[in-house]
Order: structure tokens, then sequence, then C-alpha cells
């Protein structure tokens, strides 16, 4: 009702102007003031559809990449003649075509700032005539609890931009299903957020109030957008012309509601303090802080004792105070520690350790073959090759190395564990009975801590044989080495490979 109602005054202020020509130009402005604030601003026409034509690498094949796949989501545009959208729409782009509000027209665009640990993208479109006659949406302030939005943008289904409406349900920590690993602010809404509707706009009184970007399978009337706090940091991040992320202090907090543990750590408030239970090998982190230390405050937030802080009227995981900061920048933190409040500056930055624990884009799979044997670190990408049921017993032991053994005994941890992705069949390999699919411990007696180790290991031995072993039994495969030097190259032209290593 509120968007015909636009439209018949749209269409009686063109019969006006026809009529009242003669009218100054000056109030001809003041009515154009007084209509705008009556009927408010059409987002809708700076809403723009984005088709993206993808192309993924194939993880267990790293020299390899799938078909093209085409998709589609949504955008909006923003001051400085860009377009926002969503990382995981643009991500492993061959081309990104953008189309506006009612207008056939296909634009190309291409990916200025992508930040894919929270999820947003901002594209350029290379013709700067897409931009005329649209004007940029601002980014309002974080929505209340119960409050309505509504949701533009073009989910599957049909060609046309989409409006539902829906009330804010909830705001708290979510993980963040695009790096699969990071968790941010995020705000639940019954508004239909499908997919196609990724990227684009949530608003509320005609200014962005989130970006809507995914939802829970199996949970009803319920989609998530990324909210302004995100949003805003972001786009500071990158005034400098770079993006470097979200930093982190390099602590985990956990709960402290033991009444006898809190005796025991000499907390006084029954309410507030969490204990910080591990640190980060950052060593800026390690130098101030210690675990068994109570963590009282994150800059002016108080941490209660579920390890949680009041954010503008919101109870959520302290970890939301902690994204205020820059990389680089520094948090004042307030911590107990022998009974004693004790006031920390705190640096932030970047953590890239947890690399592979992620899902990892627009950076092509490491790789090295050698005789047919295909070697590639472990990561998140890589186990999922082993199919839908990776997690169960037949890969404890894949598992168990990429995500626990760097917690439970970091002494033996490696900085990258190496699998034997494949085997590709040749004479020189066939009495080779481990094939794929297993954890690579050392080579020619070198421990293999890292991909590079593998191409030193090989290419400095001296002996008759190259001798693998593997985790977790120690067996051990053995290669002629005369012989897999010789059939090296043979086997890369066999099976299409131009180059034998993506270091």
């Amino acid at each position: 009702m509120e968007i015909r109602t636009r439209s018949l005054f749209l269409l009686d202020q063109s019969r006006l102007t026809q009529h009242f020509r003669t009218v100054p130009k000056k109030v001809l402005f003041l009515v154009g003031l007084f209509a705008s604030a009556v009927f408010g601003a059409e987002p809708e026409r700076s809403v723009v559809q984005i088709m993206t034509f993808s192309q993924q690498p194939v993880w267990d094949a790293p020299w390899r990449f799938e078909p093209v796949r085409r998709s589609s989501g949504s955008g909006f545009v923003i001051k400085g003649k860009k377009i926002m959208t969503n990382a995981h729409v643009v991500s492993w782009a061959r081309q990104i075509v953008v189309r506006r509000y009612q207008d056939p027209q296909p634009y190309p665009a291409k990916v200025r700032f992508v930040a894919h640990d929270c999820d947003l993208a901002l594209l350029e479109v290379e013709d700067e005539k897409f931009f005329d006659g649209l004007e940029p949406i601002s980014i309002g302030e974080l929505p209340k609890v119960r409050s309505t939005v509504v949701t533009y943008g073009y989910p599957a289904g049909g060609e046309q931009i989409s409006y539902t409406r829906g009330v804010v349900s909830r705001i708290e920590m979510q993980n963040y299903v695009h790096p699969g690993n990071r968790s941010f602010l995020a705000v639940q809404t019954d508004a239909a957020i499908n997919p196609g509707n990724s990227g684009g706009p949530v608003v509320q009184d005609d200014q962005v109030v989130g970006v809507a970007f995914q939802g829970i399978p199996g949970l009803e009337n319920a989609g998530f957008f990324i909210p302004p706090p995100v949003i805003q940091h972001f786009l500071k991040d990158i005034e400098d012309g770079h993006y470097d992320g979200f930093p982190v202090a390099g602590i985990r907090v956990v709960p402290l509601q033991n009444p006898a543990y809190r005796r025991f750590l000499k907390l006084k408030d029954p309410s507030l303090g969490a204990r910080i239970d591990s640190l980060l090998p950052i060593a800026a982190t390690e130098k101030l802080l210690h675990p068994d230390d109570v963590l009282l405050k994150v800059g002016p937030y108080e941490v209660g004792s579920d390890g949680t802080v009041m954010y503008e009227g919101n109870r959520v995981f302290a970890t939301a105070a902690f994204h205020s900061a820059q990389n680089g920048e520094s948090l004042p933190l307030k911590i107990l520690r022998d009974g004693k409040d004790l006031e920390l500056s705190v640096p932030m930055s970047v953590y890239h350790g947890d690399r592979l624990l992620a899902n990892q884009y627009d950076v092509l799979p490491r790789y090295y073959v050698f005789a047919g044997l295909v070697f590639t670190p472990l990561s998140q990408d890589y186990v999922r090759t082993l199919g839908r049921d990776w997690r169960d017993s037949g890969n404890a032991d894949v598992v168990y190395e990429l995500y626990y053994r760097r917690n439970e005994s970091p002494e033996s941890a490696r900085t990258e564990p190496v699998m034997l992705a494949a085997t590709l069949a040749h004479p020189v390999n066939a009495n080779v009975k481990i094939s794929s699919r297993a954890l690579v411990d050392k080579i020619n007696g070198v421990r293999i801590d890292k991909l590079e180790d593998v191409v030193r290991a090989i290419e400095s031995a001296t002996n008759t044989h190259h001798v693998i072993e593997f985790l977790p039994n120690d067996a051990i495969e053995t290669l002629d080495r005369q012989a897999a030097a010789a059939a090296h190259a043979d086997i890369l032209k066999t099976y299409g490979i131009t180059k034998d290593r993506r270091l």
C-alpha cells in the first residue's frame, strides 16, 4: 500500500509540473522537500542485481577447477560510487555482471575490496553511467529488537526486485558461515531471506541497518543480516586502500559461575568477571595476560560472569566488545589477577594462525606432485572432499590433526599438516599401497611440518629410495629414487598437469 501511494504521488507530480511551469523554482524545491519528508526516499532504485560466474578449485586435485557456475545475489549503492554486497556472492568470480532496478542492460563489475572474515565486499562498475540517477543509501544504526525492517533483493524464483517486511527477533553473536571459523554480531529477523537475497540491504527509515547474508537450515521464518557495527568496521578498515581484517586479542574467555572457584580467584562481585581459559600464540598477548586471569572489563563494557557484555541494550558474548578495535590499535582491559585489579592496554592484531580451519577463497590451493604422489595441506576445504560423513570414525585421525591437536598437544602440532591426497597411477608407483588420504609424518627422515618440507626432503635426497612415513600407525612406503625422477615428467604430461607445484 505504501509503494502504491508513492507511485500515485509521482504521477500527480508530473501532471502538476506541466500546469505550473510558471511557479518559481524555489517554491518547487520546497514542495520537493515536503514530498520527500512525507513519502520518503525510494531505496529500491539503488538496489542492484548481481550475477556471478565463478569457478572454484578442486581441493584434492588442486591443479584442476570445477565447472563454471552461475549464481545471483543482490547489492546496493553506497557513497563513493561503490556497490556493497556479500563476499560469498562474488567469491571465486571469473565474471561479475550487475543490473539496475528495472533496467535490462547488464554492466560488468569487479571486486574492489573483499572481507572474507565478515562476509562483505565492495564492487566497482567499469561504466560510470551505471550510477547516473542512483542515490547512495546511507548506513543507519543498530536496530532495536521488536522493530520493523524491510529486506530488498533479488531472491531466486524471479527476476524482479522483492520486498519482505519483518521484525527484528534478536541480536547476538553468530558463526558466519562464509569464513566458517569466525563469529560476529548478527541480527535475526522473520523477514524472508532466501538465496539471491544475499548482499541486499535491510532497511529501516530509508537507511540500511543490515546486509542480508545467511539462514539456518531447518529454522523456519528466520534469516540473519550483518548489522551496522560490522559494516562500519569494514568501511573504516578500507579507508587506507587496503583491507586488514578484524583483529583479535588472542584470548579464550569462558564463564566463571562456580561460587567456589570465584572465591578461590578472590572475586567479590557475584555477577562480574569471566575467566581467561587460554591464549593464542601471539607474543604481545602472552606478555600481558595469563590463563586464569579474570576479565572484568573490555573498553567501556563490563564483562558478566557468563562471559557476556551489555551491548547497546543486548546481552551478547564479550567478543563483540573486542570487535570495536581496528588492526594495530590497542584496547583497554581491566582484569583481576591474584586478587588485584589491573588496567592493561592490549594490542589488537589480525591473526592468521587458524587459516587452515577457515574456508579459503580467491587464493589457489597449494600442492606438490612428485612421481604421481599428490601432496597438499590439510585444511577445512580439503576435509570436505572426504564426503558428507567426513567426521566419522574412519577420518578421526585427520579430524584430530586439523582441529584438536593444536589445543590438546601444541608442542607436537604442525604449522601446516600435509596430506597424500591422491596417487596418479603409473608403473613407478604401482606398489604403493597407501594411495590417498593419509597424513604424512616424515620423508627421508625429514619431519614434514609444512608443504615446503616435502619439496626439500625429496629434492635433497641422495639415497637409493625415497622413504615416506605416515601417521598415525607409522606405515611406510618407498619409491625408487632414480625411477621416480625419470617418470616424473611423463606422469605430469599424462595427467595434464602443467606445473608440478604451487607453493
